[in-house]
């Protein structure tokens, strides 16, 4: 195994399975790629429905996006430098990728097929407010859809 890609969206879920892909790239000496897929369709959420929305602010809209996700981002990092460089000489060769796209599911495998990806790791839900599902919809997409296994982490 030399890639494993995370897929993260800041939730509990999406963290706990940052934690695991970091610990198998670890053990597999593998890149650990963490992907964030802006999903732009939640800004109409915040306009009514006569309102024309201009590009304007959904560029903002994202730009502002991008600045929490790298929040996230930054948060792993640190937490790979605390927590799992102490006493090793293991060096966690990481790549952080945000990709703005209303098909999150299909972003996702189109980003693992196109840098070969031999791990998919995802928690088993997101930021949705839906809490009875057993397995979120983008985990079992991934996992109906995905070319290479795939490991979801509850």
């Amino acid at each position: 195994m030399s890639k494993i890609l995370v897929a993260i969206d800041g939730s509990s879920y999406s963290m706990d399975a940052a934690h695991h892909a970091i610990m198998l790239s670890l053990q597999y000496d593998a890149q650990l790629i963490v992907l964030h897929v802006l999903y732009p369709i939640e800004i109409h959420s915040s306009f009514q429905i006569y309102e024309f929305i201009q590009p304007t602010p959904i560029k903002e809209w994202i730009e502002i996006r991008k600045i929490d996700v790298q929040k996230w981002f930054d948060n792993i990092k640190k937490k790979v430098e605390e927590e799992y460089s102490g006493g090793t000489n293991k060096k966690i060769n990481m790549k952080f990728e945000i990709i703005v796209s209303t098909l999150i599911v299909s972003s996702i495998l189109d980003y693992a097929e196109k840098e070969n990806v031999d791990l998919i790791v995802v928690g088993t839900r997101g930021r949705s407010s839906i809490k009875k599902l057993l397995l979120g919809s983008t985990a079992l997409g991934l996992v109906t859809y995905a070319s290479c296994p795939v490991t979801v982490v509850k």
